[in-house]
């Protein structure tokens, strides 16, 4: 849909309309803000479709993986020759893409709906009178929800719009584009303001957003920014958690929103709408019914289309022998008769196909620790950073780091943070921010070019030749977006 007309159909509809439950999904009810906001519950239910829209990011074939891994040299797809309908992905993974591609457009889009759902609810709050602590924690998660996808916003696409209010003309739907120093300027005032608001994890409702959570997305900012001292203060004060003994409890649905979770996108299985599916998009694909069941247990159906999210034979061998990551993360099964990796770490218990209970994980605890780590190797505190890396090495039943310079903490550092947040959507974010993105994803564009059945082509089909040979930092904003506002 054009984004004009999307924004002025938001401008009549309240993009609310949640149950009480922090997992609904708002209803369509089209109603404007200033009839709508009026009581606390009001309120209460404008936070929780703010939410709703993180759900659908990470779900299906135009999920945030295939920006975050699939780019990267974590993932990588399986070719279908009788498959090439919905191929966006593949753009993606071999820097193919461009402005009109499905994948990019989703996230944008995405973004800017919670954003808009957010601002929708900010400009009323303060002229309701309901309970003070209420109202402050519900402002709080608005402040983190937007610096949330504002933080997705710069980092992928640099400059973008920056919209602060509700958009109540159609002029105000093609704001100029904010350079990304403003940007993030905006994410720390909305960060900090989250933290001074929002309670800690213990008083909390569970799946909410945390003053913790708060801390570890200003603790991000300014690690991006190489603001190494103001990161190591504000990511010390984060407290509440600790590392779960087992890595592979991490990802249980059993355990979700654990001692180890800071923030994760709540997902529930069952025939509400609101189960997480992404464990199938991961699969091999083509696959038979028999072949899916093997690894789930459950009865299932074939699946012909295109696999995207397969873990490479780089990330394979990025793990240390005798790490206990490795097993928990990648599992192998098998797909017309051939064996393939897959993403174990979303592969749990379920009843239904394409209905499972799995949490998508944004921030941890070990994240936390590993940012600390940067920050103080960046300040020449090697010896201190040590015990931040070597405490999620532990964890994972490796011997202490024995890197020793600046550089090659810095280099165990990027190394560890593979491993322990493979596919949580950090490795593509990580090489452009340590400026290796061309470095690496040339080289691993050379290894996919000269054996591409290793990585998973169908014999005597080869990658294209363009592929890899324009490794772009950002992402293009969607034609749709750019058609608002074609002098920029």
């Amino acid at each position: 849909m054009n984004n004009k007309l999307y924004i002025a159909i938001l401008l009549l509809s309240i993009l609310t309309g949640c149950s009480d439950d922090f997992l609904d999904i708002p209803s369509g009810t089209a109603l404007s803000t200033t009839v709508y906001f009026k009581t606390q519950s009001d309120f209460e239910k404008g936070i929780n479709g703010a939410y709703a829209p993180l759900r659908g990011m990470h779900n299906d074939n135009v999920g945030a993986w295939a920006m975050g891994e699939l780019r990267s040299d974590n993932t990588t797809y399986r070719y279908n020759p009788d498959y090439r309908s919905m191929i966006a992905g593949e753009f993606i993974n071999d820097f193919l893409d461009d402005a009109s591609n499905s994948v990019i457009q989703h996230k944008y889009v995405t973004n800017y709906n919670i954003i808009s759902r957010v601002n929708h609810l900010l400009e009323p709050i303060d002229d309701v009178d309901f309970d003070a602590n209420v109202k402050n924690n519900i402002k709080g998660q608005a402040f983190f929800l937007r610096a949330l996808a504002y933080l997705d916003l710069v980092q992928y696409f640099g400059s973008v719009p920056l919209h602060l209010k509700p958009v109540k003309t159609l002029e105000e739907t093609s704001l100029p584009l904010s350079p990304p120093e403003a940007v993030y300027g905006q994410i720390i005032e909305d960060a900090q303001q989250a933290a001074a608001l929002l309670p800690n994890k213990a008083t909390q409702e569970p799946g909410r957003a945390t003053s913790g959570a708060a801390k570890m997305l200003l603790g991000n900012v300014y690690i991006l920014q190489k603001r190494w001292a103001e990161a190591e203060s504000v990511l010390k004060e984060i407290n509440g958690y600790d590392l779960l003994p087992d890595y592979a409890d991490v990802f249980d649905p059993g355990n979700k929103n654990h001692v180890e979770s800071v923030f994760e996108i709540q997902y529930k299985e069952g025939n509400e709408g609101f189960a997480s599916n992404f464990f199938y998009i991961f699969l091999v694909q083509p696959i038979t019914a028999e072949e899916v069941s093997a690894v789930t247990g459950i009865a299932e159906v074939a699946r012909t289309v295109e696999g995207y999210n397969i873990p490479t034979p780089d990330i394979i061998a990025a793990y240390e022998e005798g790490d206990l990551r490795k097993d928990a993360s990648v599992g192998m099964l098998t797909a017309h008769g051939s064996p393939y990796p897959y993403i174990k770490k979303y592969s749990h218990a379920h009843a239904l196909t394409d209905n499972t209970n799995d949490n998508w994980p944004v921030y941890r605890y070990s994240e936390v620790l590993l940012f600390i780590a940067e920050a103080l190797n960046e300040q020449n505190k090697g010896s201190e950073a040590l015990t931040y890396l070597n405490r999620v090495r532990k964890r994972a039943g490796l011997d202490n780091s024995e890197a020793s310079d600046q550089e090659a903490i810095r280099e165990a550092i990027l190394k560890e943070r593979r491993v322990e947040l493979a596919f949580e959507n950090k490795r593509w974010p990580d090489l452009v921010r340590s400026n290796k993105a061309d470095e690496v994803m040339k080289a691993y564009g050379v290894r996919v070019k000269a054996n591409p059945q290793a990585y998973y082509f169908p014999e005597g089909i080869p990658i294209a030749p363009a592929a890899f040979t324009d490794i772009r930092t950002l992402f293009p904003i969607p034609a749709s977006e750019t058609a608002l506002r074609p002098q920029q």
